[in-house]
């Protein structure tokens, strides 16, 4: 048993969590970060990232990932590679194990991240940053006069679908039902958009493709027919699913499990504990603002740790 009690721990090692270690680091608190068994967050799976300020020509996902992380590591952070299993903040110092291994900290920076949701088909998964998205905002820039496709019918779907009109020379949107759930407002939007194609009652069957997407196979649920249709992107846009299954009933989270921070700052429901990056971000869920949201809980856990100090 671990009986050392660490100034701040950091679980989670995208952007907001390798960003809060390096400010961490250089305020001398020491940071440990649990990365866990996939470090780097949702652009491991991201090849060309070209808004990300500071490389001009653009950089492989991975390799942001790789250069953030040495980084953190030059100022002292600390790397654990495994999984969180268990919390404990009752109590200070607040607890957390990766199995039998008990670790404990002065303060807890949440930066787990949210994962998008995708349909589960194998070809889909194959070719994730090869033609196959959840992001329209990251990628939609790569994908100018060719013909993508957005499935979903919430509003996330409508933005995306709307914001890929800037790029792309025809967008469909493959819809399972007849009727959307967005917004009015949004829906409307969408149906005005002479760049946009509705599929009602219909699912994406399969992607084809083998080094980048080349079609889609779209399967009408009343009909039982496939059709297969030349496509150059697929956009998911189905929702995200915050990584907060560890935390939930400890922190206050909205309805669908996103952290709430107060504020415009990094403080959860419990003193001593911050979440940053996408686990707390429904809206915006960039690799800069969970960067941004990353020093933020670092400059709150150090300031917290003062001015327990001064008490």
């Amino acid at each position: 048993m671990d009986k050392k009690v660490e100034n701040v721990i950091i679980i989670g090692s995208g952007p907001a969590g390798l960003t809060a270690a390096i400010y961490a680091a250089r305020a001398n608190l020491e940071p440990l970060m649990i990365e866990g068994y996939e470090s780097g967050g949702q652009l491991m799976t991201t090849t060309e990232v070209e808004n990300y300020p500071g490389f001009a020509e653009g950089i492989m996902g991975p390799d942001l990932m790789m250069v953030t992380r040495k980084q953190a590591e030059r100022f002292g952070t600390r790397f654990v590679t495994r999984n969180v299993t268990k919390v404990d903040f009752s109590q200070r110092p607040f607890k957390i194990w990766i199995d039998e291994d008990l670790y404990q900290a002065k303060t807890v920076i949440i930066s787990t991240g949210a994962s998008a949701k995708y349909l589960g088909l194998a070809n889909e998964r194959r070719l994730l940053g090869r033609g196959v998205s959840a992001c329209a905002t990251c990628d939609g820039a790569f994908f100018k006069d060719q013909e993508v496709c957005v499935v979903g019918g919430g509003d996330t779907a409508m933005e995306e679908a709307n914001f890929l009109t800037r790029f792309a020379s025809k967008v469909t949107l493959i819809h399972r039902r007849h009727e959307f759930r967005a917004s009015k407002i949004m829906v409307e939007r969408v149906l005005k958009n002479p760049k946009v194609n509705v599929l009602y009652n219909s699912v994406l069957e399969d992607v084809i493709g083998d080094k980048g997407v080349s079609a889609i196979q779209v399967k009408n649920i009343e009909s039982g027919a496939v059709t297969e249709i030349k496509m150059d992107g697929v956009f998911i846009a189905i929702g995200h699913k915050p990584n907060t299954d560890l935390f939930q009933g400890l922190l206050d989270m909205n309805e669908v499990g996103y952290i709430l921070t107060k504020g415009k700052s990094t403080y959860t429901s419990i003193q001593g504990v911050f979440a940053a990056g996408d686990v707390q971000d429904p809206i915006y869920r960039q690799a800069i603002s969970a960067a941004g949201t990353g020093c933020m809980a670092a400059i709150d856990a150090e300031r917290w740790l003062e001015s327990q100090e001064e008490h």
